[in-house]
């Protein structure tokens, strides 16, 4: 599961209270080395389509992984609605797995005791030199607690941008604050500490790629990553 609903919020944060009358859409997808997701290990190399529509800080985005080398890497399926006003935002993501409680994973089933999709739902403000993000699963698919409860599992990321040496950073900070075998904690844990370095590769006067860098630790489960990748957008 891939930062689906962090993409969504920077989409309508691009619009922001002041957009224009008209509707923008996204198309791009990345090409990763490995699927980190909030400090925890999804995969091997993929691809991660996007496909979103916005209009005035409202804006509805699909998202995607499928593995390039491991067939048995997860197959996910994301849409998020979002809306942002200024640095608020606030959104619900429908996350589809290939795995799950369903063995035939049918995208349409629905079932509360038998499906494969996770419901969250999302609050956050950017205050610019820094942005704060809190989630929550509601439905679907979600773990359990130590009394075997659903956990309404949750996750609070603080991101903080600059720019150094004509590249573009960000550092992140995330924590489960709750027990929850969603992401293997037993309480409060810190799961996700990463570095992130951006550089865009001038291919033409009117084209050029994204190319970007992440190392990743997770003092939760002791482990640590190294992702490259890079975003195709016409």
């Amino acid at each position: 599961m891939k930062k689906i609903v962090l993409m969504a919020m920077m989409i309508a944060t691009g619009m922001s209270a002041t957009a224009q009358d008209e509707i923008e859409t996204t198309i791009a997808a990345d090409l990763v080395s490995s699927y980190i997701w909030r400090g925890q290990d999804l995969g091997s190399a993929a691809i991660q389509p996007t496909l979103g529509v916005g209009y005035k800080g409202l804006s509805l985005t699909a998202w995607g992984s499928y593995g390039l080398v491991n067939t048995a890497d997860t197959k996910e399926f994301d849409l998020t609605l979002a809306y942002t006003a200024g640095g608020f935002n606030i959104g619900i993501t429908d996350y589809w797995f290939n795995v799950g409680l369903d063995p035939e994973a049918r995208y349409f089933k629905y079932d509360a005791h038998g499906t494969n999709h996770v419901f969250e739902a999302n609050i956050g403000y950017d205050f610019g030199f820094a942005s704060l993000q809190w989630f929550t699963n509601f439905a679907g698919n979600d773990g359990v607690n130590k009394d075997g409860k659903r956990a309404y599992s949750s996750y609070a990321e603080v991101n903080v941008p600059f720019k150094l040496a004509t590249v573009d950073w960000t550092a992140t900070a995330g924590a489960v604050p709750f027990a929850t075998d969603f992401y293997g904690t037993n309480g409060f844990a810190v799961t996700n500490l990463s570095l992130k370095a951006t550089k865009d590769i001038k291919v033409t006067d009117s084209f050029s790629i994204p190319v970007f860098g992440q190392v990743v630790g997770n003092p939760c489960s002791q482990k640590a990553y190294l992702v490259f990748g890079f975003t195709l957008q016409p």
